[in-house]
């Protein structure tokens, strides 16, 4: 069966009572962008679901579609006249080219009949469209309750749309939809997870990844630019911050115990980041800390870590076990980027033994050494942004216009 159309349907959205109407438009300007790389398709709103003409575009729209968070389904169709012949026609079209590709033993023909128009009801028109398509390929059985094979049929003014798939959308909030976040983007598995849950729930996102080129080459910048790259392809726009952290290493390392280096590194990592927040009009940052799983995430140090953020600190993956992400990152498209070998700035002057349980007197000790602002706005001034759309090749901007130090100032983090 040749398709022209997808019916494209939502779920969460359908409990959001009267904000609906915010959540339904966010979804279609989402779809629209999705759909950007395919001129002529179009998105028209139907009783419950979405309508998208492909503009004789095929599998590749259909697949960024499945890609938009709130979809919970896509299916290809075909458009037919508001016909009995006709529809009766598709069904066994679409029930043939099924089969083809799969040897179905069971099948059933569901319609819904909103235009009321054609003749015949709902169950006459199964019935009629069952037999046919018996008739057609006579191995097959009926069942109503769990057949192997679903051919549907959506009877709506603009026409009759046949077809025999749901491809599984990630469902979810629209993109956009709950407000602007930054994510803390490493090189490793957890933290493109993370920022894909986040977008699951709504967020918009940003990336923030810190970098020692001076100390570790480019390889992990150009491995991260691959992840925003891939992230791209689930969001209608997605930037990354490059910024460099040599020298705020370097001055920990020169001046501090060892054993609060890492601390000290990601509480200085989340003072940037707030402050890079601020300048995009972000609300939270997102990061992929996992409890217990590395020696700067037990509750101590989670604690302390978040001390150092004056804005929302999510982690989608706290409690997660290890396997669960890597599933996750497997199915999203991320995990064979990430496990690609590549120093980032964490491996830089890493101590044989960090403090898994910091104090926060000792911590404010140690930082009282710095001028934590001015490590923060060279940190700022240094920046590369990048920015991704649909999975494609990014493309470097100029650093916007704006004042450094018109973000209002990060004090020292509270004991």
């Amino acid at each position: 069966m040749i398709f022209d159309a997808a019916l494209v349907r939502w779920g969460e959205i359908g409990l959001k009572g009267g904000n609906r109407p915010e959540f339904l438009d966010r979804l279609a300007r989402n779809l629209r962008h999705a759909l950007q790389p395919w001129p002529g398709a179009e998105v028209i709103a139907l009783g419950g679901r979405f309508l998208v003409g492909l503009g004789g575009h095929g599998s590749d729209a259909v697949a960024a579609l499945t890609r938009v968070f709130g979809v919970t389904s896509v299916s290809p169709a075909r458009r037919v006249a508001l016909d009995p012949a006709a529809l009766i026609a598709a069904c066994v079209d679409a029930a043939t080219t099924a089969l083809a590709a799969t040897a179905h033993r069971t099948f059933r023909v569901k319609v819904n009949r909103a235009d009321k128009r054609i003749a015949g009801t709902s169950i006459e028109l199964e019935r009629a469209a069952g037999a046919a398509v018996l008739a057609r390929h006579p191995a097959l059985k009926v069942s109503l309750e769990h057949p192997e094979l679903v051919v549907g049929a959506d009877l709506r003014e603009e026409g009759a749309f046949v077809y025999h798939e749901r491809r599984p959308g990630p469902g979810g909030l629209p993109v956009g939809s709950l407000g602007r976040a930054l994510l803390l983007l490493s090189g490793g598995i957890d933290s493109p997870v993370a920022g894909w849950l986040a977008l699951k729930r709504g967020l918009r996102l940003e990336a923030a990844f810190f970098h020692a080129a001076e100390f570790t080459g480019h390889a992990a910048a150009e491995k991260v630019k691959e992840l925003a790259r891939a992230l791209s392809r689930w969001s209608p726009r997605f930037a990354l911050h490059l910024l460099p952290f040599g020298p705020v290493q370097l001055a920990i390392k020169e001046r501090c115990d060892p054993g609060y280096r890492t601390l000290l590194y990601r509480r200085m990592m989340h003072r940037i980041a707030v402050r890079l927040a601020r300048l995009e009009r972000q609300q939270a940052l997102i990061s992929g800390d996992n409890l217990g799983q590395v020696a700067s995430q037990t509750l101590e140090n989670l604690a302390l870590t978040a001390a150092a953020s004056e804005l929302p600190l999510l982690r989608p993956l706290l409690t997660y076990d290890k396997e669960e992400t890597i599933a996750l990152a497997k199915r999203i498209g991320t995990f064979e980027l990430s496990i690609r070998p590549a120093l980032d700035c964490c491996t830089v002057f890493q101590p044989p033994r960090p403090r898994i349980r910091g104090d926060a007197e000792e911590i404010a000790a140690e930082e009282s050494q710095f001028d934590l602002e001015a490590l923060a706005t060279t940190a700022l001034a240094g920046r590369e942004i990048w920015v991704f759309h649909h999975g494609q090749e990014g493309r470097r901007i100029e650093l916007r216009d704006r004042e450094l130090t018109a973000a209002p100032p990060v004090p020292p983090a509270e004991a």
